[in-house]
């Protein structure tokens, strides 16, 4: 039933045709048809969705309904069907038919005593308003093809949902008929028929604030974005600062590669709270510069989203831009756009003067100035170039940058819960990116956008489905890997390889633990070896801090003694350059994972007594110098749970103390015994909000004390109940 696009010069009699076929079409009623009616004269569209509606929404003449009863009464008329007009806050043309039918349901007509009834059919639905959508974010476009993708899942099985039971018409002009077939295939796949409406394209002048976003189609096309990001040198300070966890991933993200930065990962998660996709401020609009400032005022904007308007008028006025020559570029920048729209600029012309205000913005991210506001101008300035010109040779690079900037959105404050939405879009980004490179000719930026996808699939593992995350993770960093070779980047190399270990480390955790962690260490050993620990001694450091741990994972499954033994040699190493005056969060982290390293050794049931002796007191001095350091830094550093650090090596003076191979005097052990008991109820003192973990460490003193009794007799009880707090020792006397 499709019909070609042609030309034709009798317009109203090629319309009146097609309308009476698309009429037919809807009125027989039948079950699962998908239309599409093409039209880019909205008058004309309007036009004709109105005839539709009151030819068939409620036929003339046809009655319904005949009741057998005549005492029954009758039932209102239900229509045959119903025009929705698209939702845009959430363009889910599925969604919204099944709340109509939720809200309307289908009468039950027929009943009587001995019958149930039935219900009257589902009405067709037909659904205008799609072109509206080219005057919103790119996102929100985006979603529209996402939720169309979707309904696949509707179409081809039988979900419960209603819709299927009648026929579905959707109104669009020419460039969203290109975008369906290009980023929707299956929902295209399972047309029925297409007609075409002869018409001209209605002029967007009632809305002049939102420009015709389309060049072509394929500026839709969002399935697939992928960001190009900035491989970064990270400064010697910012490491000494930012190092805190025990697994680290380096080399997170870059832009194109013009300048170096460090997006360097944060110690907490932390995104924006914003409204999803329309990436809209929360801010109450910023008044233009007076000329107390000795600034020109801008002229009118009309033509420039208020949104971006806003935004860039907040970095001047709230100083965010503080030079007054920079100050003077972004409103030269503006007016400049303002002019182009103003002459009809075509969309190559307009789409570079977006791409060079967001160039802008990106260059003060770059230099350390990551805020709120620059990333969202530099945001929606790269998704307004993509919309005006999406043929740019520039094009894998501008996406990669989107993608950058959104995981770059993710974690600025203020603190959000909605981060997994920022990550997920980066993510479309950097995947759409990967579909316009080819690794063959373009190696360094597709491993370079691998490599960004990886460290967001990374993050993403925070907030969904962490094992496929992270399995999602491992491929990207691979694929990287087969065009960053150790010749063309030693250095990038070494840090894909750190960053592919890390993953592989998080994926053992969840499946496969043996196997995956097995390639955590070769993959780690293989970044190491082109780390020189004279040049990068904080990174050579780190990555072997990476190996131990994985090594003692490892133990929990096989060879444990062999392979704690080679975790406690790497963290040993690791402390000759995580040195406590370098970085002393990461000194702190490595020592404490050197002391549970030494924990579990010295407790393997092979161990003999003279060398588990030996473990336990190396596992305190390794405990007791990560609480000295850690004790000197401010919380929000450290990598490690502080109190359960306490905990253990409460625990380890105590197994020393009680063991009845030391044969230390009653000095040495009501040492051991009085240490353990000062761990254990500083521990206790941080723990009021965590009632299982308080309890555990509740006894814990308990069973120190009662130590303190049968190792020193009563003056020790006495000893240890003096160091108690008063307000406790009603709880603990009875379990002495």
């Amino acid at each position: 039933m499709s019909v070609n696009d042609t030309a034709h010069t009798d317009n109203f009699a090629w319309n009146r045709q097609v309308y009476h076929r698309l009429k037919l079409a809807l009125s027989l009623n039948l079950r699962r048809q998908l239309f599409l009616a093409v039209c880019d004269d909205l008058h004309l569209r309007n036009q004709v969705a109105a005839r539709l509606h009151s030819t068939l929404a409620y036929p003339v003449g046809q009655v319904l309904y005949q009741p057998e009863d005549s005492l029954e009464s009758s039932t209102p008329a239900y229509p045959r069907l119903a025009t929705l007009r698209l939702n845009l806050s959430d363009p889910n043309p599925i969604a919204q038919i099944n709340q109509w039918l939720t809200n309307y349901p289908p009468p039950i007509v027929g009943g009587s005593k001995d019958t149930p009834g039935r219900p009257l059919p589902i009405p067709a639905f037909q659904i205008v308003g799609v072109e509206l959508l080219t005057r919103q974010p790119v996102a929100v476009q985006r979603l529209f093809l996402h939720y169309l993708r979707l309904s696949e899942e509707y179409l081809s099985t039988q979900e419960s949902s209603r819709f299927l039971e009648s026929s579905l018409l959707l109104w669009v002009p020419r460039p969203w008929l290109s975008a369906i077939q290009q980023s929707a295939p299956q929902f295209w796949d399972w047309r029925t028929g297409v007609f075409f409406f002869a018409g001209e394209p209605t002029p967007t002048t009632h809305n002049a604030g939102y420009p015709e976003r389309f060049a072509s189609s394929r500026s839709l096309d969002f399935e697939n974005f992928e960001p190009s990001i900035l491989e970064q040198a990270v400064a010697q300070a910012e490491l000494k600062a930012a190092e805190e966890s025990d697994l680290k991933f380096e080399d997170d993200f870059d832009f194109q590669p013009e300048t170096r930065v460090n997006h360097r990962r944060q110690p907490q998660e932390v995104s924006i709270p914003i409204e999803l996709l329309k990436v809209e401020t929360k801010q109450e609009q910023a008044p233009v510069r007076s000329s107390e400032n000795n600034l020109p005022s801008l002229p009118s904007l009309s033509n420039i989203s208020k949104e971006l308007t806003d935004l860039v008028l907040a970095t001047i006025n709230t100083k965010i831009i503080q030079d007054e020559d920079e100050i003077s570029q972004a409103q030269h920048m503006l007016v400049e756009i303002e002019q182009l729209h103003s002459q009809n600029a075509s969309g190559e012309i307009l789409a570079a003067a977006y791409h060079r205000l967001g160039n802008f913005y990106r260059l003060r991210i770059e230099q350390g100035q990551v805020n709120l506001e620059n990333l969202m101008v530099a945001i929606i300035s790269y998704q307004e170039a993509v919309s005006f010109d999406d043929t740019s040779p520039q094009l894998p690079d501008i996406l990669n940058d989107l993608g950058t900037l959104y995981w770059m959105l993710y974690r600025t404050p203020p603190n959000s819960e909605e981060g997994q939405t920022y990550i997920e879009q980066g993510i479309e980004f950097y995947k759409l990116a990967l579909k316009l490179i080819s690794p063959q000719t373009h190696p360094e930026t597709y491993a370079r956008v691998q490599n960004n996808l990886g460290t967001a699939y990374g993050d993403l593992a925070r907030f969904s489905n962490p094992p496929e995350s992270w399995q999602q993770a491992v491929l990207a960093y691979n694929e990287a890997l087969r065009y960053r070779t150790v010749a063309m980047e030693p250095l990038k190399y070494a840090a894909c390889q750190n960053n592919l270990g890390t993953a592989y480390w998080h994926l053992g955790q969840y499946n496969q633990p043996v196997v995956n962690l097995k390639q955590a260490i070769a993959a780690y050993n293989l970044a190491l070896a082109h780390y020189s620990p004279e040049n990068e001694p904080l990174k050579y450091g780190m990555i072997q801090n990476n190996i131990g741990t994985a090594y003692w994972n490892l133990a929990q499954y096989e060879q444990p003694g062999h392979n704690l033994q080679m975790a406690i040699d790497v963290y040993c190493d690791a402390l000759k350059y995580r040195t406590a005056a370098a970085v002393p969060s990461g000194c702190a982290a490595t020592q404490n994972n050197l002391g549970t390293a030494y924990w579990h050794l010295a407790n393997l049931s092979q161990t003999n007594k003279e060398d588990k002796h030996k473990y336990l007191q190396l596992c305190i001095a390794a405990y007791e110098e990560a609480l000295a350091l850690a004790h000197s830094l401010h919380a929000s550093t450290l990598s490690f749970d502080l109190l359960a650090t306490h905990n253990n090596l409460g625990l380890a003076h105590y197994q020393v103390a009680t063991d009845k191979y030391f044969n230390g005097d009653k000095t040495t052990r009501s040492q051991h015994l009085e240490a353990a008991l000062d761990n254990h109820l500083q521990a206790l003192n941080g723990l009021s909000k965590q009632p299982e973990a308080y309890q555990t460490t509740f006894s814990y003193v308990v069973k120190t004390i009662r130590a303190f009794h049968n190792e020193l007799g009563i003056q020790g009880q006495n000893l240890a109940l003096s160091k108690v707090p008063g307000q406790m020792l009603a709880e603990i006397l009875p379990k002495l």
